[in-house]
């Protein structure tokens, strides 16, 4: 009786704690009871941000990358700065560049009147980025929902650890690395490149000096950004489709076009050439690996269950 009884007990335990696990892990129902109309409700925002400027889409797509790289997919850099903390909005990598935080605003606001204190700006950010890839006809994915915010942000981290657009291959490759994520992945990642833009003197630099580059398309891209001055003029990162999600990207590395220095590391005599290659020559496999490596980025160390909050204000802490 006694060993039955501890059995009894060990199975009890044993159960408690796959559930707790269990509740750990994000759900695409997650919002099913508690606000059913959370994702036509961001799907619809995020629709009409993009129909209006086709750049919102990238720029939602770019908010989710620069979010889950620093410490997680916990809103973290949405946060305005504090009296305890300076938040990722002023390092390098987002100053002056990060947008779309008015979108988030907007879905935010809607969902609080829908259904107060229930959804996460961290599962807003996270669903939108799916919806904007979509809108400019790119893949579509499910998303995992169940993320609560962060408490706080770290500028330091943000600087460390989102990717630079001056980054070698070898560092690339670390830089993902380091948050799980394989070569392979990486370069499907890099894909989002194929909608945005990017500032002059992010690749002012590739354009004027560098050899690994097709001497018409620097000449063309030299027009908008002289070698002094015009930091801010933009150019398309890709320069074929750049309001459409497709695989131009891949094509335009093949062909020497890439417009970053980390953009065209990714096809230079290296480890990833093939993979480039892969994705330059089939769209559909491009869609569906970097459909799967955007899942695996939204699990990047969520916050779930009682850590972190829902917060009323994207920009601040409860």
């Amino acid at each position: 009786m006694v060993f039955q009884s501890h059995n009894n007990i060990l199975c009890i335990f044993i159960l408690f704690s796959f559930l707790a696990n269990a509740s750990a892990q994000l759900s695409p129902n997650f919002y099913a009871t508690t606000c059913p109309k959370a994702l036509s409700i961001i799907n619809s925002a995020v629709f009409s941000a993009v129909s209006k400027e086709h750049r919102m889409g990238a720029s939602l797509l770019r908010l989710h990358f620069h979010d889950c790289f620093v410490n997680g997919c916990d809103a973290s850099v949405l946060l305005d700065d504090t009296s305890t903390f300076t938040g990722e909005k002023s390092a390098g990598a987002n100053a002056n560049s990060l947008r779309g935080f008015d979108v988030i605003d907007n879905i935010k606001t809607q969902l609080e009147t829908a259904c107060p204190g229930i959804v996460s700006c961290a599962d807003i950010v996270a669903a939108a980025a799916r919806d904007s890839v979509v809108a400019l006809g790119g893949p579509t994915w499910s998303v995992g929902l169940g993320r609560r915010d962060s408490t706080t942000a770290s500028k330091d981290t943000a600087t460390s650890d989102i990717p630079s657009p001056l980054m070698d291959l070898n560092d690339l490759i670390t830089a993902f690395s380091n948050k799980g994520f394989t070569a392979k992945e990486m370069v499907v990642l890099s894909g989002a490149h194929t909608t945005g833009q990017a500032r002059c003197e992010l690749f002012r630099g590739r354009i004027y000096n560098e050899t690994i580059i097709d001497s018409s398309f620097a000449t063309s891209v030299q027009s908008n950004c002289p070698s002094t001055g015009g930091d801010s003029n933009l150019t398309p990162l890709d320069v074929t489709t750049n309001v459409l999600f497709d695989n131009a990207y891949f094509k335009n590395l093949v062909n020497k076009k890439g417009l970053l220095h980390s953009d065209q590391q990714l096809f230079s005599g290296g480890s990833t050439d093939s993979q480039v290659t892969t994705y330059s020559t089939s769209f559909s496999s491009f869609y569906a690996d970097f459909a799967t490596a955007m899942v695996k980025m939204g699990n990047l160390s969520p916050l779930t269950g009682n850590n972190g909050q829902i917060r009323t204000n994207c920009h601040q802490v409860n």
